[in-house]
């Protein structure tokens, strides 16, 4: 069940943001603002997918 939330989040916030407005919003805040979000987004997105499909290995 708790899959079922995560994926429906994640659908949730991408479906929410175009990319036009995205790419808008890194150009505003500038080149250096926009790279660190650009991480921050990357490294949440592969932390979470090692949460659902990781799991603990014995």
């Amino acid at each position: 069940m708790k899959k079922i939330s995560i994926i429906a989040l994640l659908t949730l916030v991408t479906l929410s943001f175009t990319s036009c407005e995205v790419i808008g919003g890194i150009f505003k805040a500038g080149v250096w603002s926009g790279i660190i979000m650009v991480v921050v987004v990357v490294a949440l997105i592969l932390w979470l997918l090692a949460k659902m499909f990781g799991g603990r290995r014995n």
